[in-house]
């Protein structure tokens, strides 16, 4: 068993029926503190028609869950939608759901869609089953629990249709993507390489026929990487010690920004902040050093500097940089908590800031957010 915080990362291979059309298949998912969701979509037929009514039933699906919904009624609400929508000759979409919770538990729904695959100790399995009716359609419903290192699969029906007609008289059926998982697993290939080689056969079956849209998508479970970062003393002073404590005890590397912020820390601490000589630079502030912490930067300016660089290549960044190091531990993570204090900066309304472009920590903070999350991390911003 995994302790801490279990990373669900995605990964995806897929194609359309006829290269350069949109893919008909659109996968979408969501993270949060308490669970991870990846819903998988085909829609009816291909091109740009079948990927709106993808994307408008994933995105549909994923709102409802959002909203509050519990899995098994916003399926429910989605299917009698496509029923109508089938009815009524409208856009229509099938689709997988997982749902992984952080204690492990993880729910696959499917509609009209190709069952899961499960892997664990390095052997895949088709999860069974079992047959829920919502609105005179039949649904399928698995439950199992992943631990680090286990994964799940979920393909498109032009991965088990592939070959139909042609070298394979039914097609590769799921039964045959499952006995593929297991001899590439056999022979040492890495989980992360399974949806490139499921994807590739599934198109060399197709031969030159087109097919149909195709995709694999393999959701792992593994230890994520976490970074907590303090930046702003809270709005109230009596909330420092508290603050501070629940800081630098919550699990991953622990990073200050900002010199208010800094100070407040040494001093709970009872440390002391030296300034790093060797970090000078004519582009980013400087950093700092308090013992225990991983890295101590300068705030607002810091932060401004990592939104705008954070997407660029690594190769072009600044060498020994507070900004080039903040960037790093970023990138390097999969959950990022932010302890954003509400205590107003008077130098944050100097007009130099604005003038510069300089957006305070209460803008930029939520900005780089989302930035980060848009990457696939999952971003915690608790202000105090």
């Amino acid at each position: 068993m995994v302790k801490g915080y279990v990373h669900v990362e995605i990964t995806v291979e897929q194609s359309p029926k006829k290269p350069g059309n949109p893919c008909g298949d659109v996968l979408l998912y969501d993270r949060t503190t308490s669970a991870t969701t990846i819903i998988l979509s085909d829609g009816l037929g291909s091109g740009i028609k079948a990927s709106i009514a993808a994307t408008i039933c994933a995105s549909r699906l994923l709102e409802l869950l959002r909203r509050g919904f519990s899995l098994r009624s916003a399926v429910t609400n989605i299917i009698k939608t496509m029923n109508k929508a089938k009815e009524k000759n409208l856009p229509y979409a099938v689709f997988t759901v997982i749902r992984i919770l952080n204690d492990g538990e993880a729910t696959v729904i499917t509609y009209e869609m190709p069952p899961p695959l499960f892997i664990a100790g390095r052997i895949a399995n088709i999860l069974k089953q079992r047959q829920i009716i919502i609105d005179t359609e039949i649904a399928g419903e698995a439950t199992c629990y992943v631990e680090g290192g286990d994964g799940l699969i979920v393909v498109s029906d032009g991965i088990t249709m592939a070959g139909i007609g042609l070298s394979l008289k039914r097609g590769w059926k799921i039964d045959g993507v499952c006995n593929y998982i297991n001899t590439c697993l056999s022979k040492g290939m890495s989980i992360y390489d399974l949806p490139g080689h499921i994807h590739r056969h599934g198109r060399r079956l197709w031969e030159e026929e087109g097919g149909d849209d195709c995709t694999a998508t393999l959701a792992f479970c593994r230890k994520g990487e976490t970074v907590n970062i303090l930046t702003g003393p809270p709005e109230d002073k009596r909330d420092d010690i508290k603050t501070v404590n629940k800081f630098i005890h919550s699990e991953g590397n622990k990073i200050v920004c900002g010199a208010s912020t800094a100070s407040m820390v040494a001093r709970i601490l009872g440390k002391t902040v030296t300034i790093d000589e060797d970090s000078c630079s004519e582009l980013s502030p400087p950093k700092y050093n308090i013992e225990g912490i991983d890295l101590v930067t300068e705030g607002a300016i810091t932060l401004n500097q990592v939104y705008n660089i954070i997407d660029e290549d690594h190769a072009y960044y600044e060498q020994d940089s507070a900004v080039t190091e903040l960037c790093e531990h970023l990138k390097s993570s999969d959950r990022i908590n932010f302890f954003a204090g509400k205590a107003k900066n008077p130098g944050h309304i100097h007009m130099a800031f604005q003038q510069k472009g300089v957006l305070p920590r209460h803008k930029i903070v939520p900005l780089l957010g989302e930035k980060l999350e848009k990457s696939g991390k999952l971003v915690v911003i608790e202000y105090v």
